[in-house]
């Protein structure tokens, strides 16, 4: 793919995006949503592996199933009230098709299906976008009709999306399905306090954004994919190794790392609500997620090949993408202290 195409499609995604996040109509939301859509298809698929169309297609045939629900509710609601505007969503009807329809876009459990296998079929640049800039807008029309939804239906779906998330990632060896599973547990931590604190969800997301873009990245640059790949990168990328093992226990959620202020004002809030027994669940879930965040951190640093190859270690480069991703592994992992200056800006 030339440069000039793929300018082209980041342009349109931008585009897709700020429609979507700064509409008040559900038509121009769901305009947003499509353009966004139909950007990202040829990303996918850029690679023309048998594998990467099948991603593709079946990319295409989820999202525009949600994005039809998503039209269906706004006109149910239209029809019921004769209100278009995205926060007064008030018919029961249009709001439970809503929800189906956003947890069917981001991935949530049990509309969670198509994410993995999405994610294994793409390349790593493009599974950054779907994980991160793709959920952007979805999670905008959440944060936008949270009064409205249904908290009891919304508790369940995440505390089965961090089940799931945490369970179904123990048993596997592509890194790319790890990082997806990975993030269907991040999004049940976002759904669960959307209801009582939408802010909080707002900044889960951006915490989660930035640490699985430096994951992204720096997975990119040492190009690996299986674990098994993982192994022998230490010997050629030390000190990339060392960040992506701090950037992996952020994801993680460990307490000195930036990962853990999310988890940690979500459960305060939780508390506050008189969610304690959910707050329980949801954070005992989330030690299956540690666990094969471990295992990964275990192949980054721990595990060193059999014999090691005699050639010079890569510690300078001048690539841009390894000064983003030390602005990024940095804010990764040393955010905590400034918490409470963080918190009142989101």
């Amino acid at each position: 793919m030339n440069h000039q195409a793929k300018l082209i499609f980041t342009i349109s995604l931008l585009l897709g995006t700020a429609i979507t996040t700064s509409s008040n109509h559900w038509i121009m939301a769901w305009a947003g949503l499509e353009i966004n859509t139909l950007a990202i298809l040829p990303l996918i698929s850029k690679s023309h592996h048998p594998r990467a169309i099948e991603a593709a297609t079946k990319y295409f045939l989820v999202q525009a199933t949600a994005s039809t629900l998503l039209l269906f509710s706004s006109m149910t609601n239209a029809w019921y009230t004769g209100q278009w505007d995205i926060t007064q969503l008030t018919h029961p009807i249009s709001c439970l098709i809503l929800t189906s329809a956003i947890a069917m876009k981001l991935g949530l459990v049990p509309f969670h299906f198509w994410f993995p296998e999405v994610l294994q079929g793409a390349p790593l640049t493009t599974g950054l976008l779907l994980a991160t800039v793709m959920k952007f807008p979805p999670i905008t029309l959440f944060f936008l009709t949270s009064h409205s939804l249904n908290p009891t239906l919304l508790t369940c779906m995440a505390i089965l999306s961090a089940a799931l998330g945490g369970w179904m990632g123990l048993n596997q060896t592509q890194i790319r399905k790890i990082l997806a599973f990975s993030s269907i547990a991040h999004l049940g931590w976002m759904t669960i306090i959307i209801s009582f604190d939408p802010k909080l969800t707002l900044l889960n997301f951006y915490i989660y954004s930035l640490m699985t873009a430096a994951t992204f990245l720096a997975l990119n640059s040492i190009k690996a994919l299986k674990l098994t790949t993982l192994m022998t990168t230490w010997t050629k990328t030390p000190s990339l190794n060392a960040m992506l093992f701090l950037t992996l226990l952020s994801l993680a959620g460990l307490p000195p790392l930036t990962g853990f202020l999310p988890k940690w004002l979500i459960i305060q809030e939780l508390t506050k609500q008189s969610m304690a027994p959910a707050a329980t669940v949801i954070s005992l879930l989330s030690l299956l997620g540690l666990f094969f965040y471990l295992r990964l951190a275990y192949c980054t640093t721990i595990t060193l090949p059999p014999h090691t190859t005699n050639h010079m270690k890569q510690w300078h480069t001048n690539k841009p993408t390894h000064i983003t991703i030390a602005i990024l592994t940095t804010l990764s992992t040393m955010l905590l202290p400034i918490s409470p200056l963080i918190y009142p800006l989101s």
